[in-house]
């Protein structure tokens, strides 16, 4: 899949500002992007154009404005004190999973790039893996981001059946890991104390998850809210809180 930026001169300057995301996905990529714009077109808040060409799939979006939570977080991961704007980019990412949940969808592939703190709010991105709950999921699921998929979800995609149940759950799982990734830099897993060498593959990493034999990492630079992660990452799938639910827990957090 490959993306592009459309940029425009703003009004009554010389800069330069972006106007349109583009998609364009060939091969069995074609598939991933008509299926995320399928999804963007029901999805309240969010305007998608697309269409087939001999190549592919392509869709066009408007250009959200506003950093990504991994950049909102970078003073912070490079010592400043003030927490302020970490703690309320974390509540509002939270905040923005919950209404997409509360709407009936899981989105299935949380990162520290796919939360949009724009003017009106968190948008998310990359809709690709989403789904309706109860909608009927893909043939295969290989799952997304490695070292953000919950246990339970890597055993059902080590051990089968296929196609694998993306749920709610998981993606709370990923969202605090996302966070935890935000404040460290990187990612929540300690493979080294694991014995796991990262340039192995995706296969072995995924069963150590699957097993539940890596530990959270001890790196702990804001430890009041990485205490209220560490507890969501250790938890069992049915003891996590809701996205709402960890909103209001990381909100409380002081440090």
């Amino acid at each position: 899949m490959t993306g592009w930026t459309v940029y425009a001169v703003a009004p009554g300057t010389h800069q330069y500002a972006p106007t349109v995301s583009i998609k364009l996905g060939t091969g069995e990529a074609a598939e991933v992007t008509a299926r995320e714009a399928a999804v963007l077109d029901q999805l309240p808040g969010y305007t998608v154009t697309a269409g087939r060409c001999v190549n592919g799939v392509w869709c066009v979006t408007p250009w959200l404005a506003g950093p990504s939570t991994w950049k909102v977080f970078q003073p912070l991961r490079r010592g400043a004190l003030d927490r302020t704007r970490p703690r309320a980019a974390a509540v509002d990412l939270c905040r923005a999973v919950a209404d997409l949940h509360d709407d009936g969808w899981i989105h299935g592939d949380l990162q520290p790039q796919h939360g949009v703190h724009t003017e009106d709010g968190v948008r998310l991105l990359d809709f690709a893996w989403s789904r309706r709950l109860g909608s009927t999921p893909w043939v295969t699921f290989d799952g997304t981001m490695i070292h953000l998929t919950a246990p339970e979800l890597a055993a059902r995609i080590s051990t089968g059946p296929q196609p694998v149940q993306t749920t709610q759950t998981a993606d709370v799982y990923a969202l605090a890991g996302t966070l935890w990734t935000c404040t460290t830099g990187d990612w929540p897993l300690d493979y080294e104390a694991a014995g796991i060498d990262r340039t192995d593959g995706v296969a072995p990493i995924r069963e150590a998850i699957a097993a539940r034999v890596v530990p959270v990492a001890a790196k702990t630079p804001w430890p009041e809210f990485q205490t209220v992660l560490r507890r969501v990452l250790l938890a069992e799938d049915a003891d996590r809180p809701t996205a709402g639910e960890l909103a209001d827990l990381v909100g409380e957090v002081g440090g």
